[in-house]
């Protein structure tokens, strides 16, 4: 009997097993497309901005919208203005940064930009005009931080060779890279950069719609290009710009130009002194002689 229960209780727990595995049902998919492998980060430039000391505070909010805006950047402590521009090479390798954007003031009012790429170049030097950060301008666009940005440039940028070599630094500098692990998979903005006046004039714009209308976020610039360099901070010049005047000679100009006013001023009043007579008309001397008194 002990043996015929101990059959008893093999069939049922095999039973039991098998309806166990029929129950379990295979894997399926709701469609035929493929399954989409993880993409590896494989275009990873990342960028270092950071200032110079005594940068004024615009142009340290226009640093920290930079910095928002571009998800593969990184941030570093002020350098001090006595120290050489070589050493912000060093200092990219200790980041492993390739790219670096480094603002640099001088007289409290000129702001230079520098965007160089690390550790061989090339490197170019701008003044940076026009300065109007986000919270300054309280524009009506918006945009996801950390998304991907669309970049739009003039088509003057393939007409000169400096321009050609300006659009690839900008396009290496400023573009995330694909699939960054701190970036979001969309696009909701772009970049425009566009040529006028002989200067870079930078722009960010939010997609509303399909249709390709936009609004603008902030922030905006201008850039007037100095010199390329072929290394990074320093080397051949590549470029210089002829028609670049610097902050020092246009503001000695508008001086120049108030002292002329004034000399201008003081030779109009000479000459009408010249030209205007003491009497305003010739008198006769003896037309008083026969004038007699009424008293």
């Amino acid at each position: 009997k002990m043996a015929k229960r101990k059959h008893a209780d093999v069939q049922n727990s095999t039973s039991k097993k098998k309806t166990k595995e029929d129950i379990i049902l295979p894997a399926s998919r709701s469609s035929d497309e493929p399954v989409e492998k993880k993409s590896r980060w494989i275009n990873k430039e990342r960028v270092l901005i950071f200032s110079s000391r005594g940068v004024s505070y615009q142009a340290r909010h226009l640093m920290n919208d930079l910095k928002n805006l571009m998800p593969h950047s990184k941030g570093d402590t002020k350098m001090d203005r006595k120290d050489k521009l070589f050493v912000i090479n060093e200092m990219c390798e200790m980041k492993n940064c390739n790219k670096c954007l480094f603002f640099e003031m001088k007289k409290k009012q000129d702001l230079y930009m520098w965007i160089s790429g690390v550790p061989r170049g090339p490197s170019g030097k701008f003044l940076v005009e026009n300065v109007h950060t986000m919270e300054e301008l309280k524009m009506t666009g918006n945009c996801l931080k950390s998304s991907r940005p669309l970049l739009s440039f003039d088509e003057k940028f393939e007409t000169e060779p400096q321009y050609a070599l300006m659009k690839e630094l900008l396009i290496q500098t400023f573009s995330t890279p694909n699939h960054h692990p701190k970036s979001q998979p969309f696009t909701d903005h772009v970049f425009t950069f566009s040529i006028m006046d002989n200067r870079i004039w930078f722009r960010n714009y939010q997609i509303l719609e399909e249709d390709g209308s936009l609004a603008e976020i902030g922030p905006r610039f201008v850039l007037n290009p100095i010199r390329i360099f072929e290394g990074s901070f320093g080397g051949p010049t590549l470029y210089q710009n002829p028609h670049y005047v610097s902050p020092n000679e246009y503001r000695r100009s508008l001086k120049s130009k108030s002292a002329y006013k004034y000399l201008d001023h003081r030779q109009a009043k000479d000459s009408r002194k010249q030209r205007t007579s003491k009497t305003t008309y010739n008198a006769d001397k003896t037309e008083d002689v026969f004038k007699t008194s009424t008293d």
